[in-house]
């Protein structure tokens, strides 16, 4: 069992078996075998350890700028509400994770949905957030299991449909779905993009900085010049002392610089990564779809799509992040009974995303408007299901990822019917 989840639960492994598959079922020489399998597994590596620089960076920005600013709340991180889930729930969990992958191949073989999910933290965290609702009505472990499992199935191999014509317009291609449970999100931005086709669609991509900004015309430059600016506002507003107990034995005044500049590097490593392990995946995927589950493709995390509107990726975060600013300001004012305050690291990958979904059908207008809804739906939809979560122990965080809480809204809704 144990084994399993490790395997399940390492993304990394599991698409070199995947590529290792298809490389055989092309008959392939053993050398060639080889290759593309360590490349797909090193390419995942570099690319999960750019996002991890990023993550780390973005984290310790969130503890600046909520310090700074004296906002006090629920953060939304799926990766500790599921920490401290793991602790009673675990096997319902990884039982649900498991019986999900199983049950995404049998839908995919299926139906139409030929999406295969493989952002499997992101499957973890589903599964957390089914487990946990289902096991709040009392329902026994087997059947929250199998629910819980057909439910996360389902979803692996449904949501990423959502996507696919905006997915096909961004890449110029059908080869690849998006694997990230924000797909109805990213779809809704795609769309809020269309509205803005009657004017002039000037993509990010395309805008003509002022001669006194075009380093923004460089990507990595504007991420640097961008996260140094937000860095040191908030570590200045912090003060020396909140800052210095971070940085260590770094200097206060040193410390914000050298995170926007991991950040920017966590950047350039994690698209060098993308670019690696996607043209060899692709490559073998063809083959498995071929022999096994005809027509599907491989559902991947969302970095996949940052090369093809970086500056798009920016601009939605930025849109994100404000807006969920902006919902903090909201929920204070109208005393809602829990306050989410927006996870910089959470905004930065899906509002970044949602900013390449709106800007592919809107330019930078469905970018910023686009991303900008998406923040406050992180914002807003986890204060619905906060409540469950708090009264079987785990509070202090939340689940902010739209598809989570918009199904897990829908299947509370059932169950208490049911109930």
């Amino acid at each position: 069992m144990n084994f399993t989840i490790s395997f399940l639960s390492t993304p990394a492994v599991l698409l070199g078996i995947v590529a290792f598959v298809g490389l055989v079922a092309q008959k392939k020489t053993g050398t060639e075998v080889l290759t593309g399998t360590f490349k797909t597994i090193i390419g995942f590596m570099v690319f999960s350890a750019g996002g991890g620089l990023m993550t780390g960076a973005l984290q310790n920005f969130n503890k600046l700028f909520q310090t700074g600013f004296n906002i006090v709340g629920v953060v939304a991180s799926p990766e500790a509400t599921t920490a401290m889930a793991q602790t009673e729930y675990a096997l319902v969990t990884s039982c649900t994770l498991i019986l999900g992958f199983v049950m995404n191949l049998v839908f995919a073989r299926i139906t139409p949905m030929k999406n295969i999910f493989f952002t499997t933290g992101h499957s973890l965290f589903f599964a957390c957030v089914l487990s946990l609702i289902i096991k709040s009505f009392g329902i026994s472990d087997i059947m929250a299991i199998l629910l819980g499992g057909t439910i996360l199935g389902f979803c692996s191999a449904a949501l990423p449909q959502l996507c696919q014509p905006f997915m096909r317009k961004i890449t110029g291609s059908d080869e690849t779905a998006i694997g990230h449970f924000n797909m109805i999100g990213y779809a809704l931005s795609g769309y809020i993009g269309k509205l803005f086709s009657k004017y002039e669609n000037k993509s990010t991509e395309d805008i003509n900085f002022p001669k006194w900004l075009s380093f923004f015309r460089d990507f990595l430059m504007g991420v640097a010049v961008i996260m140094l600016g937000l860095f040191y506002l908030s570590a200045l507003k912090a003060g020396r002392d909140v800052t210095q107990e971070l940085a260590g034995t770094t200097h206060w005044l040193v410390f914000p610089m050298v995170q926007a500049f991991t950040f920017t590097a966590g950047m350039s490593i994690l698209m060098t990564g993308v670019r690696m392990f996607l043209a060899e995946i692709t490559a073998a995927f063809v083959s498995i779809s071929e022999r096994f589950i005809p027509n599907s493709r491989p559902a991947l995390d969302v970095p996949t799509v940052f090369p093809y509107a970086p500056t798009a990726v920016i601009v939605g975060f930025l849109s994100a992040y404000a807006a969920g600013l902006i919902g903090v300001f909201v929920m204070v004012i109208f005393k809602f009974p829990v306050v989410i305050i927006p996870a910089a690291h959470i905004c930065f990958f899906s509002g970044g995303t949602a900013g390449v979904f709106g800007n592919s059908t809107g330019g930078w207008r469905g970018a910023v408007a686009g991303s900008f809804v998406i923040g406050l739906l992180l914002a807003f939809l986890p204060t619905v299901l906060y409540p469950i979560y708090g009264s079987m122990g785990l509070e202090g965080s939340t689940f902010p990822n739209i598809d989570y809480n918009v199904i897990g809204i829908l299947l509370e809704k059932i169950l208490s019917i049911f109930n």
